[in-house]
C-alpha cells in the first residue's frame, strides 16, 4: 500500500519534525482517532480555513516564463527540471503547475495564510486531475503536481507551527474538474455526456493517492457544482482509503450558483446534503459563487439539515464590472462573525477575491466566539433522528409515520408495452414524457427498468437516466433503478446525482455475492430494495418471507454496516385468483408478513410491485385498479411504506363501488372460498358493461325563480348580490353591466364601480358589527365569481389599451403577504383574515402553510408587500416567528409585521418577538375583526407614526410588567415540588386492566357515529360569533339579539355541508389507540412491552408545577396519576391519535376551484369538529368498553362535554404537558403514521390538521391542570431525562419558562 505520511497528524497529534512526507513504501498504521481529535477543535472554537489561492497568485504578476521554469526548493536540487521550455501549449493560467515551477511562491502564499490565522490551508491542486490537466497536455504530471503541492503546504504548516506554537493542518483540495456528469455539453442532445463516472473515479483516485502521499491531513472535495462529479470523487476516496487501510477526515463543500438556491446541476442545498452524507464527512458547507450576503439563507438551510460540522468560505462579494471583488476585509469580517454568533458555522474562510488580509480580519472577528452550532452525534451528544433520506433535485424525508409513497411504474419496458415501443423506436423524448406524466400524476419516486432480451439494458438505462437528469420536472424526485441484472443498476447509479434506490438485490446469488453487491450500493450512497428470495427460491408464504428478510437484515446491518432505514424489503406481491387454491393466500400472507418484518427489522421499509397481484384480470382495468386499492388499504395499515404503482390509476378506497370492493376484499384477504368465482363473474359483466352514467343532466334552460330585487337596475342588483351573498345571477348581471358601454366603458369599471361599492358597504357593516364573518365570506365568494368572469375580458382590454391608458390598472390600497410559518399546517384563521382584508380592497398574497423564513421574506420583497402577516397554531411556531423577526432585522427590512394565531398572544409578541425587530412595528392581531383596522393604521401616512409609537410604548410597558411579575412570582425548587406532589395511597389498589394490550385501529369509522359527539361551541368561535350572557353557548347563542340570527344561518349551512360530507364520504375518519403496562419512575412514565414489565419500549417525560399559589395543595405532574414502580402496583396507560381530515385537501381544492372561501373555511371548521368528536367518542368507548373502568357510565351529552366522567386524555402541547416533543414518543408507540395515516411535521404539528391525539389516564383522581411557569432547575433536569440539549429543551418549552433565557 501507499504511504500515509500524516495519518498520525490530525489537529492535535504529533508530526515529523520537518513536516515532510514519508517516503513511498513506508506503511503507517491508521491513527484510529482522526475524527475524535478533530472534533475537539470544532467543539472548542470556530476554525479558520484559508482564502483564495488564485487571487493571491495574481498579486505576484507571474508571466508565461514563470510557468515554464526549472526550480530548486528547500535544498532539493531536483524539485523540477526545465522540461517545459519547448512545451507546445501555453501554460500561463495553469496555477497548479506553479507548485512545480514556482514552489517558492506557493509555499509563501501558504505561509501568509497560516500566519494570518488560518488553521487549515488547501493545497494548490484545484485542477489537479488528469481530466483538467488534459487542457495543457500535462496529464502525465498529475501525481507530481499533487504530491509536491501537498509537500509545499505541509512545509509551510510546520514552519508556522514552530513559530507560533499553534497546530496547522493541510487539506488536499479536490476540485470539480471542467467536465460535468449531469449536464450535456451539446444543446441538441440532452442525453450526451463527454465523460463517464468511472473515468472521473480513475482521475480522482490518482489525485487522492498523491495528496495522501504528499502529507495531507484532510481531504476536501470542494466547489461542487455537479453532485454526481462529487460522488465520483467520494467513491474514489473510499476505494483508495480502503485499499491502503487508512482513515482520514473528509470535508465536502458545495456551490450554490445563484439566488435560486441550487447548484449548477439543479439540486437544492438540502438535496445536495442527502446525496453526499453517505461519505460520513466531518464537515460540510458551501463555498464560491456568492458573497456572504447572498450565501447566508442557503448556508442557514445547510446548517439546519447537516448532521456534521458546517463551514462556509464565500467570495468577497459578487464580481464587479471588471471581474474583481469589492468586499474588503473590514466588510466581510463582521458579517461572518454574525454567522458564527448565529450558530450557522463551525469553520469559516474565504474564496474568490479574498486574501490573507481577509483571513486575518475574519480570524480576529471570530476569535472570541464559542461555537454554538453543536451537531448531533458529535462531542458525546446523542445522534440525530435516523430517517430515510432520498433525493433527486429536491430532498425527501421518510420518517416513521410518513405517508405512503407511490413509485411510478410506467417507465418499465416489462410492464408497459407503450413505453417499450418508444424505447425500441429510439423515441427517448416521448419516453421522458411518460416519466413526466408519472410525476404529474403523483408519483413520489420513479421506477426505471429496461430488462428485455431484445434491448441493451445497460445502454438504455444510461441514456434514459442521462436524459431525465436534465428535466427538472422529472429529476426533482428520487429514482428507483430497477433491474434483475446488477450491472444495469450500477449503470443507473453512475448517471444520477441524487440518492437513489437500487431495485434490487437478493440472497439468491449466495451470501458472499449479496454482501459484495450491498457494499457497492452503499459506496454509491444509495438505498436498496431486497427481494424476499434466497438460494432456495422465491418466498411465497408468510413464514418464508419473514425468514429471508430477517436473515438479509442481519447480514446488511451487522456485516455490511448498512443503515437500517435505507433497507427496503420487497416481500413479493404474487398473483391471486388464478384458479389454484394455493395462490389464494398470497395477498394475506404479504400483509401478515409485513407486520412481522416491520416489527423485527426496525427501521426497514416494505415495498412491492402492485401490478402482479391482479395479473389474472389483465385488460380489465376497473377490476385491477379496485384490487390494487383494496390491497394497499390493508397492506399500508399493516406497515407497507411504498409500492410500484401507476400513480394516475389508483382509485380511492371509499370511491370503489361497494359490491366490487367487497369482492376484492374477499379475494385479497382470502375470506371467501368463492371469491375467485365471483370476481370472474364480475369480469364477464365488466366486459359487456356500457357507460351510461351521463343520463339525468340538468336542463341549462331551467327557469330561474323570480325575485323582487331582480327588477332593480344592474348596479343595484350587483350590490345587493354582494351584500346578501347570492351568486346565482352574478355572471348574468356582470355580463349585462359589461354590455352597457356607456356606464361601464371597460370591464375594470365594473370592478371599480358597483363591485367595489358593494364591498366597501360590506366592510363598513362588518367594522360596525352589523355584519358577521360568515356573511363576509359569502360576499367574497360572489365578488370572486364576478371578477373571474371579467378577467378574460380585462386581459383582452389590457393588451389593447394598456399603453394608451395605464390608469386602467386596478389600484390597491396595500399589499399584505400572509403565511403560516415553517412546521405549522394550520391556516383556517389566516384564511379568514385574508378574506376580510381582500373584502376591504387590500391585495392579499397568501403563500400557504409550512413556509420557511427565507421564502416568506424573499416573497415579500418579490411582490412588493407593504405588510407581512405570520400565522401559527402550535407552540413551536412562536419560536419560528422570533426567527423571522430576527432575520427581518438582519436584512434591515422596514415592513410592519403582524402576528396572529391561536397560541400567539399580545404578551408573547411584546416580550419575545418585538425586541428582535426595531425597523417597523410588530403588531399582535387578535382576530379577523381587528385586521382591517391594524393594516389601515399601519399604511395610513397620517396615522402610522402615532400608531407605531403607541404600540411600542404599550409593549414596553407589558415587558416591564412581565419581568416584574417574574420577580414577584415565587417558585418551589423542583425537589420541593416533587415532595409536595399528589399523594396517592396505592396500597391495596389494583388499577383496572384494559381489555387488550397493544394497538388497535379504528379506520374508516362511519362519520354518522361521530355526529352526536360534536361540541358546537368552538365552531361559532371560528366564525367569531360570540353571544352575550346568558346566551353564550350552543344552542342558546341562537337567542342572542346581536349574533343569534347569523349564528343560526351559519349553523344551518354547516348542517347542510355536514350532510353532504357524511353521505358523500368526502372525509375519512381514522384512528389508532393503544394500551400498555406502565409505571411511574419519578416524573417519568415508563411504558412496558408486556405484563412482564422487563422491557421498556418508551418513556413519557412529564413536567411538574412549580409556581406557588395560595390555594395550591399539591404540585402536580401527570406521572402522579400512574402507580410508582416502587409500589409494586401494576398500572397501565393508554394513548390515541384520531383524524377526520383524510380527504380534506381534495375537498378544500374543490371549493378553491370555485373561488368559494366560505365553503373552504366551513369545511375546515367541520373537519376540526369531527376530529374532536371522534376523540370524544373514542374516549367514551375506552371508558365503557376498551379499558372498561367506567362500564356503567351513563351521562348526557352536555355532561360529557363538561368532562364529568372519570379519567382524562391530555395532549402534548397543552397545559398539562406543554411539550410537543412528547408526540414523538407517542407516534413511535402508536405507529400512527402507518396505521392511521396521521403524520407529524418537523415542528410536530399533526397532518391532516383536523387531528387530535393524547394520553389516557384511568385514575379516578386524575384531572386536567396547567403546569404553568417552570424554573431552570426543572428544565435542566427535564433535558437530561430526555437526552436533549438544554438549548433545544428551552426552545420547545419557551412559552412556560419562568425565567428569561
Amino acid at each position: 500500500p501507499k504511504s500515509h505520511p500524516s495519518s498520525s497528524s490530525p489537529l492535535r497529534s504529533p508530526t515529523s519534525e520537518d513536516g515532510r512526507a514519508l517516503q513511498a513504501g513506508q506503511v503507517v498504521p491508521p491513527a484510529g482517532g482522526h475524527r475524535g481529535l478533530a472534533q475537539e477543535d470544532f467543539e472548542e472554537r470556530i476554525l479558520i480555513i484559508d482564502g483564495a489561492m488564485g487571487t493571491v497568485i495574481q498579486q505576484y504578476k507571474l508571466q508565461e516564463e514563470d510557468f515554464r521554469m526549472a526550480a530548486k526548493f528547500a535544498g532539493d536540487d531536483n524539485w523540477h527540471d526545465d522540461q517545459f521550455k519547448t512545451h507546445p501549449k501555453e501554460l500561463k493560467g495553469n496555477n497548479d503547475l506553479l507548485s512545480l515551477t514556482r514552489p517558492d511562491v506557493i509555499n509563501e502564499i501558504h505561509r501568509r495564510y497560516f500566519a494570518a490565522g488560518a488553521d487549515i490551508c488547501e493545497t494548490n491542486t484545484f485542477s489537479g486531475t488528469t481530466v483538467a490537466q488534459a487542457d495543457y497536455a500535462l496529464e502525465h504530471l498529475v501525481y507530481g503536481i499533487n504530491y509536491k503541492s501537498a509537500k509545499l503546504a505541509k512545509m509551510a504548516a510546520m514552519d508556522v507551527e514552530k513559530e507560533t506554537g499553534n497546530r496547522k493542518l493541510v487539506a488536499g483540495a479536490i476540485g470539480p474538474t471542467n467536465r460535468t456528469l449531469s449536464i450535456s455539453p451539446k444543446v441538441e442532445n440532452a442525453g450526451f455526456r463527454n465523460i463517464t463516472f468511472q473515468e472521473l473515479v480513475t482521475a480522482y483516485k490518482q489525485q487522492v493517492s498523491a495528496l495522501v502521499d504528499g502529507g495531507c491531513d484532510i481531504l476536501l472535495v470542494e466547489t461542487i457544482f455537479d453532485t454526481l462529479n462529487a460522488k465520483a470523487a467520494l467513491f474514489a476516496i473510499d476505494v483508495y482509503l480502503e485499499e491502503v487501510g487508512i482513515k482520514m477526515p473528509l470535508m465536502i463543500s458545495g456551490t450554490i450558483v445563484d439566488m435560486s438556491g441550487r447548484t449548477l446541476s439543479g439540486q437544492t442545498g438540502e438535496a445536495f446534503w442527502v446525496s453526499v452524507r453517505h461519505a460520513n464527512p466531518l464537515c460540510v458547507g458551501l463555498n464560491c459563487a456568492l458573497g456572504p450576503d447572498q450565501m447566508r439563507p442557503f448556508m442557514q438551510r445547510m446548517s439546519n439539515v447537516a448532521t456534521c460540522y458546517c463551514h462556509a468560505y464565500p467570495n468577497a462579494g459578487l464580481p464587479n464590472a471588471m471581474g474583481g471583488y469589492d468586499l474588503k476585509p473590514a466588510d466581510m469580517a463582521p458579517i461572518l462573525r454574525q454567522w458564527a454568533l448565529d450558530g450557522l458555522i463551525n469553520m469559516v474562510g474565504g474564496c474568490c477575491g479574498t486574501t490573507p488580509d481577509h483571513i486575518k480580519a475574519i480570524a480576529e472577528a471570530v476569535s472570541d466566539v464559542m461555537p454554538s452550532r453543536k451537531p448531533p452525534g458529535f462531542g458525546g451528544r446523542p445522534p440525530a433522528e435516523n430517517n430515510m433520506l432520498l433525493s433527486g433535485l429536491e430532498d425527501m424525508t421518510l420518517k416513521k409515520g410518513s405517508v405512503f409513497q407511490n413509485i411510478g411504474e410506467r417507465c418499465n419496458v416489462a410492464g408497459s408495452i407503450q413505453f417499450k415501443k418508444m424505447i425500441v423506436a429510439n423515441n427517448w423524448g416521448k419516453a421522458a414524457e411518460v416519466a413526466a406524466k408519472q410525476v404529474e400524476d403523483g408519483a413520489q419516486l420513479l421506477d426505471v427498468n429496461f430488462d428485455d432480451g431484445m434491448l441493451d439494458g445497460e445502454d438504455c438505462m444510461r441514456k434514459f437516466c442521462n436524459l431525465i437528469a436534465t428535466e427538472p420536472d422529472i429529476a426533482k424526485i428520487p429514482v428507483v433503478i430497477d433491474s434483475s441484472k446488477f450491472h444495469i443498476c450500477i449503470a443507473g447509479l453512475e448517471c444520477l446525482q441524487g440518492k437513489c434506490i437500487v431495485n434490487s438485490i437478493s440472497l439468491k446469488v449466495g451470501e458472499e455475492e449479496f454482501i459484495n453487491q450491498a457494499k457497492l450500493v452503499k459506496r454509491y450512497g444509495a438505498a436498496v430494495i431486497v427481494m424476499a428470495f434466497d438460494e432456495e427460491g422465491q418466498a411465497a408464504d408468510r413464514d418464508n418471507k419473514i425468514r429471508i428478510c430477517q436473515r438479509a437484515y442481519k447480514i446488511l446491518v451487522e456485516k455490511v454496516g448498512f443503515n437500517p432505514v435505507d433497507i427496503i424489503f420487497d416481500l413479493n406481491i404474487l398473483t391471486i385468483c388464478t384458479g389454484l387454491e394455493e395462490h389464494n393466500n398470497y395477498g394475506i400472507d404479504f400483509i401478515e408478513a409485513t407486520k412481522v418484518v416491520k416489527e423485527t427489522c426496525p427501521g426497514s421499509k416494505i415495498s412491492g410491485g402492485l401490478s402482479n397481484l391482479s395479473f389474472s384480470f389483465r385488460g380489465l382495468e376497473e377490476i385491477r385498479q379496485a384490487m390494487h386499492s383494496v390491497f394497499l388499504y390493508h397492506a399500508i395499515a399493516a406497515g407497507m411504506d411504498m409500492a410500484i404503482v401507476n400513480a394516475g390509476q389508483l382509485p380511492i378506497y371509499d370511491d370503489i363501488e361497494p359490491e366490487l370492493r367487497n369482492m376484492c376484499e374477499d379475494a385479497v384477504l382470502n375470506r371467501n372460498k368463492e371469491a375467485t368465482e365471483k370476481l370472474l363473474e364480475r369480469a364477464e359483466i365488466e366486459k359487456q358493461r356500457l357507460e351510461d352514467l351521463k343520463a339525468g343532466g340538468v336542463d341549462p334552460n331551467k327557469a330561474k325563480q323570480a325575485a323582487e330585487w331582480r327588477s332593480k337596475p344592474v348596479k343595484d342588483r350587483l350590490i345587493h348580490a354582494l351584500i346578501k351573498g347570492i351568486d346565482e345571477f352574478v355572471e348574468d348581471d356582470t355580463e349585462e353591466a359589461r354590455s352597457d358601454k356607456v356606464a361601464y366603458p371597460a370591464p375594470l369599471n365594473i370592478i371599480e364601480g358597483p363591485l367595489m361599492e358593494g364591498m366597501n358597504i360590506i366592510g363598513d357593516l362588518f367594522g360596525a358589527g352589523k355584519m358577521f364573518l360568515p356573511q363576509v365570506i359569502k360576499s367574497a365568494r360572489v365578488m370572486k365569481k364576478a371578477v373571474a368572469y371579467l378577467t378574460p375580458f380585462m386581459e383582452e382590454e389590457k393588451a389593447r389599451k394598456l399603453l394608451e391608458n395605464p390608469d386602467m390598472l386596478q389600484v390597491k390600497t396595500g399589499c399584505v403577504l400572509m403565511a403560516t410559518v415553517k412546521g405549522d399546517v394550520h391556516d383556517i384563521g389566516k384564511n379568514i383574515v385574508g378574506v376580510v382584508l381582500g373584502c376591504n380592497n387590500y391585495n392579499v398574497v397568501d403563500i400557504g402553510v409550512m413556509q420557511p423564513c427565507d421564502v416568506i421574506l424573499d416573497k415579500a420583497i418579490e411582490v412588493g408587500a407593504d405588510v407581512i402577516g405570520l400565522s401559527g397554531l402550535i407552540t413551536p411556531s412562536l419560536d419560528e416567528m422570533v426567527t423571522v423577526a430576527k432575520e427581518m432585522q438582519r436584512r434591515n427590512m422596514k415592513l410592519p409585521l403582524m402576528i396572529g394565531g391561536a397560541t400567539t398572544s399580545r404578551m408573547h409578541t411584546a416580550v419575545k418577538i418585538e425586541p428582535n425587530y426595531h425597523n417597523a412595528p410588530i403588531i399582535h392581531v387578535l382576530d379577523a375583526s381587528r385586521a382591517v383596522a391594524v393594516v389601515s393604521s399601519l399604511l395610513d401616512a397620517e396615522l402610522q407614526d402615532d400608531f407605531a409609537a403607541d404600540t411600542r410604548e404599550l409593549y414596553a410597558e407589558m415587558r416591564e410588567e412581565h419581568y416584574a411579575s417574574l420577580e414577584e412570582r415565587k417558585f418551589k425548587t423542583l425537589e420541593q415540588a416533587r415532595q409536595k406532589g399528589m399523594k396517592v395511597d396505592w396500597k391495596g389498589r389494583q388499577p383496572p386492566k384494559p381489555t387488550f394490550l397493544g394497538k388497535r385501529q379504528y379506520n374508516n369509522v362511519p362519520l354518522e357515529e361521530l355526529l352526536p359527539y360534536i361540541d358546537w361551541n368552538p365552531f361559532f368561535a371560528v366564525w367569531q360569533l360570540r353571544g352575550k350572557y346568558p346566551n353564550r353557548g350552543y344552542p342558546k347563542i341562537f337567542e342572542d339579539e346581536t349574533v343569534g340570527a347569523e349564528a343560526k344561518k351559519v349553523f344551518d349551512d354547516a348542517q347542510k355541508m355536514l350532510k353532504e360530507i357524511v353521505s358523500g364520504r368526502k372525509l375519512q375518519a381514522n384512528g389508532i389507540a393503544a394500551f400498555y403496562p406502565a409505571n411511574a419512575v419519578g416524573d417519568d412514565i415508563e411504558v412496558y412491552e408486556d405484563e412482564e414489565r422487563s422491557k421498556t419500549i418508551g418513556t413519557y417525560c412529564t413536567l411538574r408545577q412549580q409556581e406557588e399559589r395560595a390555594d395550591q395543595e399539591a404540585y402536580l405532574a401527570m406521572s402522579d396519576f400512574i402507580a410508582p414502580k416502587s409500589s409494586g402496583v401494576q398500572d397501565y396507560i393508554g394513548m390515541f391519535a384520531v383524524t377526520a381530515g383524510l380527504g380534506m385537501d381534495k375537498l378544500i381544492a374543490s371549493y378553491e376551484a370555485k373561488g368559494d372561501d366560505y365553503g373552504k373555511i366551513m369545511a375546515q371548521a367541520l373537519g376540526d369538529r369531527l376530529a374532536e368528536a371522534f376523540a370524544e367518542k373514542l374516549h367514551a368507548d375506552v371508558r365503557r368498553k376498551e379499558w372498561g373502568y367506567s362500564k356503567d357510565e351513563d351521562m348526557t351529552e352536555e355532561d360529557m362535554l363538561k368532562v364529568k366522567y372519570q379519567g382524562i386524555r391530555p395532549a402534548p402541547g397543552y397545559p398539562s404537558q406543554p411539550d410537543h416533543t412528547e408526540k414523538s414518543t407517542m407516534w413511535e408507540l402508536l405507529k400512527a403514521g402507518d396505521l392511521a395515516s396521521i403524520q407529524l411535521t418537523e415542528s410536530l404539528a399533526m397532518l391532516p390538521a383536523a387531528s387530535v391525539s393524547g394520553l389516557y389516564f384511568a385514575n379516578p383522581e386524575s384531572k386536567y391542570f396547567a403546569v404553568g411557569k417552570i424554573c431552570k432547575d426543572q428544565v435542566v433536569d427535564y433535558a437530561a431525562r430526555k437526552k436533549m440539549e438544554l438549548e433545544e429543551a428551552e426552545r420547545w418549552l419557551a412559552p412556560i419558562l419562568g425565567y428569561d433565557r
